[in-house]
């Protein structure tokens, strides 16, 4: 197999004219692991527009690090808008930076499972939002989130309907370029660019 993800993926029978459309895409380590961990929270089961507004009043409202996050007053944060539950994991999760030492090299040497464990060991962390930190934080290439909505959508317009097992076994054709894969998967059904971009965007 080539190098080269997209050059891969072009020539799959199904997602090439993926990768014609839409040229190369990439996916690359975050400048900022905790704040990119952070906006992954705030986009849980909201809209985009939703997100991103809470996202600008809380980067107004509060210092960006684990420390400023947990400095803070409660109030403070549910005024950005953030929910009770939210609130509460957006603390758990400085407090496990704060408390574990994590950064990108904290991971290194971690494979995927491990890394999900580690994460999803945080109250609020579920295996979508784990998958989100391996992709969109450091920069992992072979992640497929088959829990993520639009990954379904994108498998079903390509293969119809299919359990998540059967997502998970015709994936394995993408690898180790899953999340390549997976980046066109998000782009089958609808243009959702602007979406991704808010996962990564610094």
């Amino acid at each position: 197999m080539t190098a080269d993800p997209n050059e891969a993926l072009r020539a799959d029978s199904d997602l090439g004219p993926f990768v014609e459309a839409h040229g190369p895409l990439t996916i690359e380590p975050a400048d900022d692991f905790f704040w990119r961990f952070v906006v992954s929270v705030l986009r849980q089961q909201v809209s985009m527009a939703s997100a991103a507004a809470t996202r600008e009043r809380l980067e107004a409202a509060v210092e960006t690090t684990p420390e400023g996050v947990l400095a803070a007053d409660e109030q403070v944060l549910r005024d950005a808008g953030l929910s009770r539950q939210k609130t509460d994991y957006v603390r758990n999760i400085a407090a496990a930076f704060r408390d574990r030492g994590y950064t990108k090299e904290f991971f290194a040497e971690m494979t995927d499972q491990e890394v999900v464990a580690e994460l999803t060991a945080i109250t609020g962390v579920g295996e979508w939002t784990a998958n989100m930190q391996l992709m969109f934080s450091l920069g992992r290439p072979d992640v497929f989130p088959v829990g993520d909505l639009g990954i379904r959508k994108g498998m079903a317009s390509l293969y119809g309907d299919l359990t998540r097992a059967e997502m998970v076994e015709r994936a394995e054709r993408w690898a180790p370029y899953r999340s390549y894969a997976s980046l066109y998967l998000w782009r089958v059904e609808e243009d959702v660019t602007e979406s991704v971009s808010e996962v990564r965007r610094e």
